[in-house]
């Protein structure tokens, strides 16, 4: 089992198969756009911008689970980042990332890469990073800046 296994809805209501980024590192983030960490938006568009022509992916996906810090529809959220952050990855439809409603992506995310203890995401833009074989290799946490990841993500490009 890998990555490559699920799917995930557009903000259009379109399911993608997590296959179509077969052969990339993947950046996945739950995310919000009403949250002190929302200008990470920003800082993963510039690891997008850096490292997109050698095979790098960002997924975003909004999650309201987290202080209601994503209080609008799927398509505001897309909008809003695009206008603020100048994001051009994809961003999916809004999920949960706990609990019972969970999308499989991240339940599966979780697993592989639990954390320290509980493996329950505890708040937005938590980043799991993916290899180009589908692999769950890091996880980064909330407060972990995106740049945080430029070494890992370069040696997984290589």
């Amino acid at each position: 089992m890998s990555v490559y296994s699920f799917s995930a809805a557009t903000t259009a209501g379109k399911e993608v198969s997590l296959e179509d980024y077969k052969g990339k590192v993947l950046v996945i983030a739950n995310t919000a756009s009403q949250c002190g960490l929302t200008p990470q938006y920003g800082d993963l568009q510039k690891l997008y911008d850096r490292y997109r022509e050698q095979g790098l992916e960002i997924l975003g996906f909004p999650c309201n689970q987290f202080g209601g810090q994503e209080p609008g529809s799927s398509e505001e959220a897309a909008s809003f980042c695009q206008l603020n952050y100048g994001v051009s990855f994809p961003v999916f439809a809004k999920i949960d990332v706990n609990g019972e409603n969970a999308h499989p992506l991240f339940t599966y995310l979780k697993e592989q890469q639990p954390g320290d203890g509980n493996s329950d995401i505890q708040w937005n833009f938590t980043k799991f990073l993916v290899n180009r074989s589908g692999e769950v290799v890091a996880r980064f946490e909330p407060k972990e800046a995106p740049e945080t990841m430029t070494g890992a993500i370069e040696q997984l490009l290589k």
